[in-house]
């Protein structure tokens, strides 16, 4: 009797073994699964991260926009204004900075004048970006190129008068010299106001900032030193209010 006891008792005592090892099996199978998802939501959630980072790195390559020309021009003519193109139009040229007091003051005083010439095929406007505040801290986040290559992202999705609505919006809220300008998640809501979607990642990448950079050593080369700086068929316009503007447009018409 005492025999069977001593034998039924090492059989439990074996199956309680047995049981304890098929648990741990159990953990350890549950154990390795779980760290195997684990490191997979870990690889998951890297490569997500990366693919934003990449999505939002600056982009260093020089990346030439459409509709602008050799020179790094952007021609506003009475064709881009919707009428037809004038052979005879006079050209002006504006050297410009978004973060520029003085560019926004011209534009205030003269712009509307100007873009009257460009209907009536008086003159054939050039925009030249001109973005150096920047380098002088006219801007601490680099607005001075980020609001350009806004503007040169709307050109090249759309045109040239894309690029003239969104140049007159960044006029009309230009942020004071040396002060912050505007984040990028608030120049892509700009874009989207005036109605032009699908730039957020030529907006977050600075996708023409390179274009930009030498369309300002482009503009040095030729002498120009600051913003607003304008010509008239070749020639500086000192004072390029309306008056001086007429007269300048005047007196090239007539040579």
């Amino acid at each position: 009797m005492a025999n069977d006891r001593q034998q039924r008792a090492a059989r439990a005592e074996q199956m309680r073994k047995e049981r304890e090892k098929a648990d741990r099996r159990q953990r350890s199978v549950i154990t390795i699964a779980i760290v195997a998802v684990v490191v997979i939501l870990i690889v998951i959630a890297g490569l997500a991260i990366k693919s934003v980072s990449d999505g939002n790195a600056n982009d260093t390559a020089l990346n030439t926009p459409a509709n602008v020309t050799d020179d790094y021009g952007v021609v506003y003519d009475a064709e881009a204004a919707g009428g037809e193109a004038s052979p005879d139009a006079v050209s002006v040229e504006i050297y410009e900075d978004f973060q520029c007091p003085g560019c926004r003051s011209f534009e205030a005083a003269s712009g509307e004048f100007l873009k009257q010439q460009v209907a009536a095929g008086e003159v054939a406007l050039t925009y030249r970006p001109f973005s150096f505040l920047d380098e002088l801290g006219g801007s601490p986040n680099d607005y001075s190129h980020r609001a350009t290559n806004l503007a040169i992202c709307a050109l090249d999705a759309g045109g040239v008068s894309d690029y003239v609505a969104v140049h007159d919006y960044l006029y009309l809220n230009q942020p004071e010299e040396g002060t912050p300008g505007a984040e990028d998640p608030d120049l892509i809501a700009a874009a989207e106001t005036l109605g032009f979607t699908g730039l957020d990642t030529c907006i977050k990448t600075e996708k023409f900032r390179q274009w930009i950079d030498d369309a300002k050593d482009a503009g040095t080369q030729q002498g120009v030193t600051g913003t607003p700086t304008v010509y008239v068929d070749g020639e500086v316009v000192e004072n390029p209010n309306p008056a001086g503007l007429q007269a300048a447009i005047e007196a090239a018409k007539a040579a």
